[in-house]
C-alpha cells in the first residue's frame, strides 16, 4: 500500500485515493509509457496501465479519458464515486459577424451613467413644458411725481468777445498791447458741460491738449493759454472753474481767480480770459 505526499493509505501507487495527490516515484503522465496525453482526452502512445489498478483503461465518464488511477488525470473525476457524468457544452453556432461568442468583444455589463440618469419613458410620464410667464405686478393710479430739486440740470457755457474786459487788458498792459487788435467780427459759440470737467483752452497737437472747450479760432485769442482753466461739476449739479496756472489769469465777475482754488458759479456768471474772451455760464 502506498502513502501519498499528505500520510493517507493509498490502494493505488500513482495518486491517492483519498485526495487525489500525485504519489512519488509514479510515472509522469508526459513521459512515454506513462498514461494517456490529457491534451485532446484520447489515448497516447506506449502501454497501457500498470497492473493492480481495478478497471484500468476504462474511459472516464466525464471526458472520456481512460482511467489510470482512482482519479481522472484530466478532470480530477474520482472513479467508484457516485457522479453525475460530464458532457460537454453544445457547439455554439456563429454569429452573423462570424466570430464565435468567445471571439466577440464583451458589452459592458451595465449601462452607460447617461442611460442610468435617463429616466426610461415607461417609468415616468412625460410633463409637457409650461412657457414661463412673467408677473406682472398691478399698477395702482398714482399722483404724478414733481421732479427733484436735485435733478441733475443742464448747463451750458456761452462764449463771445468782451470789448469792455478788452479796453481794460490794454490799459493794464502797457505799450506792448497796442499789438493786440479786437476782432471786428466775433461768432458766438454754445458749448453744454457734461461729464465730471471742462478744460478751456487752444488744441495742441505736439502737447497732445485737445480742451472740451476749445478756443483756438479763429479769431484766435493770443492771451489765452493752451490748458487756460477747468469747469469741475459739483456734487449737487452747479460747477466751479479752477485755474491751474495760467499765464494772463482768471477773472470771474470782475474778481481774478486764485491760482488753484475752485470757485463756485451760479446761473449768469461771466468768466473772462485771455485779452478779450468772455464765458458766460447760463443753467437751464
Amino acid at each position: 500500500m502506498a502513502i501519498c505526499p499528505n500520510g493517507h493509505d493509498s490502494a493505488s501507487d500513482d495518486f491517492c485515493d483519498i485526495c487525489g495527490m500525485r504519489i512519488a516515484g509514479s510515472p509522469s503522465p508526459g513521459r512515454p509509457g506513462s498514461a494517456p496525453s490529457p491534451a485532446m482526452g484520447m489515448p497516447g502512445p506506449g502501454p497501457g496501465p500498470g497492473p493492480g489498478v481495478a478497471g484500468a483503461g476504462d474511459p472516464c465518464p466525464r471526458c472520456g479519458t481512460p482511467r489510470v488511477g482512482q482519479f481522472c488525470e484530466t478532470c480530477g473525476y474520482k472513479f467508484g464515486a457516485a457522479q453525475p457524468p460530464w458532457s460537454p457544452a453544445p457547439h455554439a453556432p456563429p454569429s452573423a459577424s462570424g466570430l464565435s461568442p468567445s471571439s466577440q468583444p464583451m458589452s459592458a455589463p451595465w449601462p452607460s451613467p447617461s442611460a442610468q440618469s435617463a429616466p426610461s419613458r415607461s417609468s415616468a410620464p412625460s410633463v409637457p413644458s409650461v412657457p414661463s410667464v412673467p408677473i406682472v405686478q398691478p399698477v395702482s393710479p398714482t399722483r404724478p411725481v414733481p421732479p427733484s430739486q436735485y435733478a441733475p440740470a443742464v448747463w451750458t457755457a456761452v462764449v463771445s468777445c468782451d470789448r469792455a474786459y478788452f479796453e481794460s487788458v490794454r490799459a493794464a498792459s502797457g505799450p506792448d498791447a497796442a499789438a493786440v487788435s479786437f476782432p471786428s467780427y466775433y461768432a458766438e459759440r454754445r458749448f453744454r458741460l457734461s461729464g465730471s470737467q471742462m478744460r478751456i483752452g487752444r488744441r495742441s497737437v505736439s502737447r497732445g491738449i485737445n480742451p472740451e472747450i476749445d478756443l483756438t479760432g479763429p479769431p484766435a485769442d493770443p492771451g489765452i493759454s493752451r490748458l487756460h482753466a477747468v469747469l469741475i461739476a459739483m456734487p449737487d449739479g452747479s460747477w466751479a472753474v479752477l485755474d491751474p496756472g495760467s499765464a494772463n489769469g482768471t477773472v470771474v465777475n470782475g474778481t481774478e481767480v486764485p491760482t488753484g482754488v475752485q470757485v463756485p458759479l451760479r446761473d449768469g456768471d461771466r468768466i473772462n480770459l485771455g485779452a478779450w474772451t468772455a464765458i458766460a455760464v447760463q443753467r437751464g
